[in-house]
């Protein structure tokens, strides 16, 4: 029975280490690109450019460019209008899901840290199939 247990753990342990190894430079760079772009695209106010960056699901969920904005406009300021932005850490979440760290600097002067999920597409290109944003601490420097 230990040894089945063994098995399991290191197959486990595998597996995360495996997973881990399967997100590429070019992958990062494509999360890089595909986030920038639409960022550009909210700054620009060009909504079907911004919303060609989303994910079917998202897609699905604001089944078109005006939707989506609105949605942004309402609760995603920090990426909408950001003073500033700077890539972080680019890996996967607990559900293994890729995500990539954004530190962001929102239109209120405070700053915030946005996680994208990236979701593959067929033809092996990224879009974005979540953000969620929370409020980064204050570090005091």
């Amino acid at each position: 029975m230990r040894f089945i247990i063994g098995v399991l753990a290191a197959l486990m342990l595998w597996s995360a280490s495996a997973q881990a190894e399967t997100l590429s430079d070019g992958d990062k760079a494509a999360f890089r690109d595909v986030i920038t772009g639409q960022i550009e695209a909210f700054r620009a106010e060009n909504g079907s450019r911004a919303y060609s960056y989303a994910a079917p699901m998202i897609r699905q969920i604001f089944p078109d460019p005006d939707l989506f904005m609105n949605m942004v406009r309402q609760g995603y300021q920090p990426v909408y209008r950001p003073q500033s932005f700077k890539f972080g850490e680019a890996g996967f979440s607990a559900s293994g899901r890729p995500v990539q760290r954004v530190t962001v600097v929102g239109p209120d002067g405070l700053t915030y840290e946005a996680i994208y999920t990236m979701e593959r597409q067929p033809d092996g290109s990224w879009l974005i199939n979540g953000c969620a944003i929370v409020r980064a601490p204050d570090l005091g420097v």
